[in-house]
């Protein structure tokens, strides 16, 4: 009877560890494995995923909101764990947004938790404070990133929500435009069956193929569902789809995206899609400074 009664105690615990987001400091040797077993570099997707899967994460906790924010709970401590581990040497990321390992990174198995953490915080207190920078939790950490960025895309965030959604429609018809597409034409507030739009994609000048998209302006996280009915629109009318969203995609809705033997959809989330803006200056501009790098020559008033 007893062990049967321990049995059980393992098993709820477990289901409920299932159903808990991990803490940021628990997930740095996941994604460190992650970015390892998916050969040295991967983007932020890829690890969410591997680290759902390697964890045994249950919907319930991969998919819990974080806030107001347009992430989930998990991505947003997978945000902070990346950043942490980037600060203590062992991972990289590139412009293009692909984390790496470092040297360090590939001679190392794992960390120690306690020694990423206090090393961070060893840094932080060298460093002179910003003002208003919001001091770290000690259980979920404030994002740590470039201040500039984090205004810029609050502020874009904002004005994206407010849009009607028929502007909404009429802005993704834009971007994909800007971005190569040609005959790009939106349904109309009708909708058709859940296509808000559809275009064409040419390559390399010689092959074109239709798309079909629909655009999700939203804080909230997109689900699966949203994906399988999407699908079972575009069935017999295009091969590929794309879905916009100011908001997210829950993990699942990411699975669904790219499940085996179904047509592939492609998903653009509120952050790349505030970067593609950004990059085909939509609505946002940049101002490039020149910073003056100043060295005295001793020497030329040596020869004076």
């Amino acid at each position: 009877m007893g062990a049967g009664l321990n049995e059980d105690r393992r098993g709820f615990e477990g289901q409920r560890l299932m159903n808990e987001v991990p803490r940021y400091d628990e997930l740095f040797n996941p994604v460190l494995d992650a970015i390892r077993s998916l050969g040295g570099s991967a983007q932020n997707n890829e690890i969410t995923q591997h680290v759902i899967k390697k964890l045994g994460l249950s919907n319930q906790a991969a998919e819990q909101p974080h806030k107001d924010s347009t992430m989930t709970e998990l991505e947003y401590r997978l945000t902070w764990s990346r950043t942490y581990l980037k600060k203590y040497g062992v991972i990289e990321n590139s412009s293009r947004g692909v984390w790496s390992l470092t040297d360090e990174g590939h001679a190392i198995k794992e960390v120690v938790p306690d020694e990423v953490v206090n090393s961070y915080r060893r840094n932080k207190e060298k460093s002179v404070p910003k003002a208003g920078q919001i001091e770290i939790s000690d259980t979920v950490p404030i994002e740590d990133i470039d201040d500039e960025a984090l205004e810029w895309k609050s502020e874009l965030y904002g004005v994206l929500t407010k849009i009607e959604p028929d502007g909404f429609e009429r802005l993704c018809q834009r971007l994909l435009r800007e971005s190569g597409f040609i005959e790009v034409e939106v349904t109309g507030k009708s909708g058709d069956g859940g296509i808000d739009g559809y275009g064409l994609i040419r390559l390399a000048g010689l092959i074109s193929f239709p798309v079909m998209f629909q655009c999700k302006r939203y804080q909230g996280n997109v689900s699966a569902s949203v994906v399988r009915d999407f699908r079972g629109a575009m069935q017999g009318r295009a091969e590929k789809g794309l879905i916009l969203t100011t908001g997210s995609f829950t993990p699942s809705a990411r699975a669904e995206a790219t499940r085996d033997g179904a047509p592939p959809i492609d998903l653009i989330d509120g952050d790349t899609l505030v970067d593609l803006l950004k990059n085909l200056s939509l609505g946002v501009t940049v101002t490039e400074h020149t910073v003056e790098e100043i060295k005295i020559v001793p020497q030329f008033f040596d020869s004076v």
